[in-house]
């Protein structure tokens, strides 16, 4: 069940394009709140709101807000007429209508059903680089502009999170910043630039109809876990991983890891990473891990080099030096934070995804030959 509650906006305190962040009086509390344009309008101070309160009242990680489910006194505009039958959030109350780019009404139809590469399901050995976390992106990116700045990246969101793309602000901004030169939304989620049915015609799109270089892949905000084998979210990386190999991508995987997180399941190489390149992986990736003799690397690549003995897959490790990549990290248009610690604290797992950017732009000179 949801914790319903209705509120007064008392301030709006952000806004950005798909996104209001709002204060809201609910009777008495001041209560943070968020608003997707999208899908609820743009309220004003003095409205009416109904709010969805579940994750605050929880105190999840993610947000901090509750979010409004509609706004009382205005409700917006119906929606221009549009072409797009795909239905996403399918069923639930708030589903939206999207034009993927693999439907009949789209302007790519032609090529997502004629393309010979994409009818042979053949990336061409375009690096596709895959984290767990979505607090990855902005060092993967870096990694990535280090190395290639003028290559041309785009990011694929799946649904295994969030689904509404408009709730990261850090995507939100790696777009202004010209840092994401496109981004697709797959499966269930919605709100990119583009949409997608599947991951598979997502990276296909990305290749061969958007022109794209290196593609990143990850959740959007939201990782769900248990502390169990099978039950988190991020497990979908290795059906990523999968979906790369099966179209002749160049998959590259980016190690979760800590050298400060509390639980030992996390410490080092986390065991959703040991997971997925053991258990889950069925066909080819690299895996880089950086070449350093300081703290945590040597555990982490002990860690690492068990998992790839175990797995059932063709999981490469790859090795780099971690010279620069301090200042590829600072770079970036966002701040780095993860699992609600930031870079200052813990640059572990901004360094792994830095390198595995670097890594896949290297890459580029060999897929473009």
């Amino acid at each position: 069940m949801i914790h319903w509650r209705i509120g007064t906006v008392r301030e709006v305190t952000s806004s950005r394009a798909g996104a209001v962040r709002l204060r809201v009086d609910v009777d008495g509390t001041d209560t943070p709140a968020l608003a997707l344009t999208d899908l609820v309008g743009t309220p004003q101070v003095g409205d009416t709101v109904l709010l969805n309160a579940s994750a605050l009242r929880r105190r999840l990680g993610t947000g901090g807000h509750a979010l409004v489910v509609a706004d009382a006194t205005r409700l917006p505009d119906d929606p221009a007429d549009a072409p797009g039958h795909i239905v996403k959030a399918r069923y639930t109350p708030l589903q939206q209508m999207v034009l993927a780019l693999e439907e009949q009404e789209s302007p790519h139809h032609d090529a997502m059903r004629e393309h010979p590469d994409i009818a042979a399901g053949d990336l061409r050995r375009m690096p596709v680089v895959v984290a767990e976390l979505h607090s990855a992106l902005p060092a993967v990116l870096a990694g990535v502009r280090a190395v290639a700045p003028q290559a041309r990246v785009g990011y694929v969101m799946t649904d295994s999170a969030s689904l509404p793309f408009a709730l990261s602000d850090s995507a939100a901004r790696l777009v202004e910043a010209g840092w994401l030169d496109t981004t697709i939304t797959a499966g269930q989620a919605f709100g990119g630039e583009h949409e997608a049915i599947t991951v598979h015609s997502a990276l296909l799109a990305a290749r061969h109809v958007l022109g794209c270089d290196v593609v990143v892949v990850a959740q959007g905000p939201g990782n769900a876990g248990s502390s169990t084998t099978w039950g988190w979210s991020g497990l979908s990386t290795g059906d990523v991983l999968n979906a790369v190999h099966v179209l002749r991508g160049h998959g590259i995987a980016v190690p979760r890891v800590s050298g400060s997180d509390p639980r030992p399941r996390h410490r080092g190489l986390s065991h959703h990473t040991s997971t997925v390149l053991s258990r889950a992986l069925l066909g080819e990736a690299d895996v880089v891990v950086p070449d350093s003799p300081h703290e945590p690397w040597p555990l982490v690549r002990e860690q690492l080099l068990a998992a790839i003995a175990a797995s059932a897959g063709s999981p490469h490790p790859v090795t780099c030096p971690v010279d620069g990549v301090a200042a590829d990290l600072a770079a970036s248009p966002v701040p780095l934070s993860s699992m609600g610690r930031s870079a200052q604290e813990d640059a572990t797992p901004f360094v792994t995804a830095a390198l595995a950017g670097r890594h896949a732009a290297s890459l580029l000179a060999l897929t473009q030959a």
